[in-house]
C-alpha cells in the first residue's frame, strides 16, 4: 500500500510522553540572550515564525511568519539593526494565498545580496509555491517560479538552478526531489527522483525538509517516513544521497533506514548538514531511549554509512524534539528544541549546543530555556554570524499578546 498526502508537522506527542519520567538536573552554560523583535496577534507582521532566519549584507536578518499579512497568510520580512542597538521590521511582501501562496516554510535562500528564493507550502494553484523576491530601486519585487510548493525551502548549485523536495511526485504525492533551471526567462521544473517507486515505499516517502550538496555535487536530504527500518506500518523514515552521474542523471540510495536498532530515532521532519570531513549530521523527532528523539552522525566508510548516535534526549527537561543543526568555524553544533521548563505545557523549549570530545563523544549542554515570556517553542533552529552570535526564532510566547519572536544568544 503507497502513503497519501499529507502535510507533516511537528510531532509533539514525544514531549507529553517524556515529561513523567525522573529528571535530574542538567547544568549549562548561561551567555547573553536578547529578543530582537516581539511578532503581535491582530498586527501586519503577525506572527507564526516556523522557518529559520537567514543572514544578509550589514547583519540583516530575513525570514517569514505563517500568520500576518494584508491577507493573514504570512510575510516575508527584513530585520535591520540600528545604531541605537535596537532592531527595525519591515514587511517585503505579504502572500496572498490565491496568487502567491502562504504558510511560507523552510529558510529563504539569499543569492548575493538582491534575491531571495523561497517557498510556500499551500495556497497557489497546485497547493504551493516557489518564489523569488528581487531587490531593485524602486523596492522589492515578487515573482512566483513555480506553482508547486515545499515545506523544505531551495538550494542552489554554481550554475544558478534551484533544488529543493518540491511537488507530488509521480508517485501518489508521496514527493520528489526537483530541479529549476533557468532559461530565456522561463524557469522549468523536473522530477530527479520521486519516492515511493515501489510498493511500500522502501526508498523513502514524504521528504518534507530541504536538501543540501556536498563538494562534488551530489544531494542529500531525509524522509519523514518509509524506509525499511524497523517501525513497521508506514515506516520511520530515511536519509538518502542522489548521485549526479556523468550523463546527467541521478542515482538514489538509501543511506539509513530509520529506526535500525532499539533506542535509534525515527520520524524527520529536518534535513541533514555536513561537517568538514563530509560527515551528516540530523535529527529525529522521536525515538531514542525515552522516546524524545535524538542528533545522529552518518559517516562513509569502505562498507556504506555507519550511524552513531550524538546524543540521546533522555532528559525533557533539557531537550525534547530537536530541530535542524548548524555547525560553527570550530565544529561545534547548535540546535533548538522544545520540551526545557517554562510555562508551556510540557516545557517552552532550549536552544543548544555540542562540543565535540575525545573518543567520539559529545558534550551537551543547554545555552537558554525558553520561558514563555521570551518565546516559546523555537522549532526552526539557529543560524550564526561571523561573530558567532546566534540568531533564532520561535512559534508562539514572547508576553502580552506575542505571537513568537526574534532572539539573538551572544556566547
Amino acid at each position: 500500500m503507497r502513503l497519501r498526502k499529507q502535510m507533516p508537522i511537528r510531532n509533539r506527542v514525544a514531549l507529553a510522553v517524556a515529561t513523567f519520567l525522573a529528571l535530574l538536573p542538567t547544568a549549562w552554560a548561561s551567555p547573553k540572550f536578547k529578543v530582537l523583535h516581539r511578532f503581535y496577534a491582530g498586527k501586519n507582521n503577525n506572527g507564526g515564525v516556523y522557518a529559520p532566519l537567514t543572514l544578509g549584507a550589514k547583519g540583516k536578518l530575513y525570514g517569514t511568519t505563517w500568520g500576518g499579512g494584508v491577507y493573514a497568510n504570512g510575510t516575508l520580512f527584513e530585520l535591520v539593526p540600528t545604531v541605537s542597538g535596537n532592531w527595525r521590521i519591515k514587511v517585503l511582501h505579504s502572500f496572498d494565498p490565491s496568487i502567491d501562496g502562504d504558510s511560507p516554510s523552510g529558510a529563504l535562500l539569499l543569492d548575493g545580496d538582491a534575491t531571495l528564493y523561497g517557498t510556500t507550502s499551500a495556497g497557489g494553484e497546485h497547493g504551493g509555491t516557489v518564489f523569488e523576491m528581487t531587490r531593485t530601486s524602486g523596492g522589492w519585487t515578487f515573482e512566483v517560479i513555480d506553482s508547486y510548493g515545499s515545506r523544505g525551502g531551495v538550494v542552489l548549485d554554481k550554475a544558478g538552478n534551484l533544488y529543493g523536495n518540491i511537488g507530488p511526485g509521480d508517485y501518489d504525492y508521496n514527493g520528489a526531489v526537483t530541479e529549476l533551471v533557468y532559461s530565456s526567462g522561463v524557469w522549468t521544473q523536473s522530477y530527479l527522483y520521486s519516492f515511493c517507486a515501489k510498493s511500500g515505499c522502501p526508498d523513502g516517502a514524504i521528504p518534507v525538509s530541504g536538501v543540501i550538496f556536498d563538494a562534488a555535487g551530489n544531494l542529500y536530504g531525509t524522509t519523514e517516513y518509509g524506509g525499511m527500518g524497523q517501525l513497521g506500518g508506514l515506516g520511520g523514515g530515511t536519509a538518502y544521497q542522489l548521485k549526479r552521474k556523468s550523463d546527467g542523471t541521478w542515482e538514489h540510495s538509501v543511506l539509513h533506514n530509520f529506526p535500525a536498532f532499539q533506542g535509534d530515532g525515527f520520524h524527520l521532519l529536518e534535513g541533514l548538514v555536513l561537517d568538514k570531513s563530509g560527515n551528516l549530521y540530523g535529527a529525529t523527532i522521536q525515538g531514542g531511549s525515552t522516546g524524545c528523539g535524538m542528533l545522529f552522525k552518518l559517516t562513509h566508510t569502505t562498507n556504506g554509512w555507519k550511524e552513531s548516535v550524538v546524543h540521546d534526549f533522555t532528559q525533557p527537561t533539557s531537550g525534547c524534539g530537536p530541530s535542524v543543526l548548524t555547525f560553527d568555524q570550530a565544529g561545534n553544533l547548535y540546535g533548538t528544541a522544545g520540551g526545557g521548563t517554562g510555562q508551556c505545557e510540557a516545557g517552552c523549549g532550549v536552544a543548544f549546543k555540542l562540543t565535540p570530545g575525545s573518543g567520539g563523544k559529545w558534550n551537551y549542554s543547554v545555552l537558554h530555556h525558553f520561558t514563555g515570556n521570551d518565546g516559546a517553542y523555537p522549532d526552526a533552529g539557529v543560524i550564526l554570524d561571523k561573530k558567532g552570535n546566534l540568531y533564532g526564532t520561535t512559534e508562539l510566547g514572547g508576553g502580552g499578546h506575542s505571537v513568537g519572536v526574534v532572539f539573538e544568544i551572544t556566547p
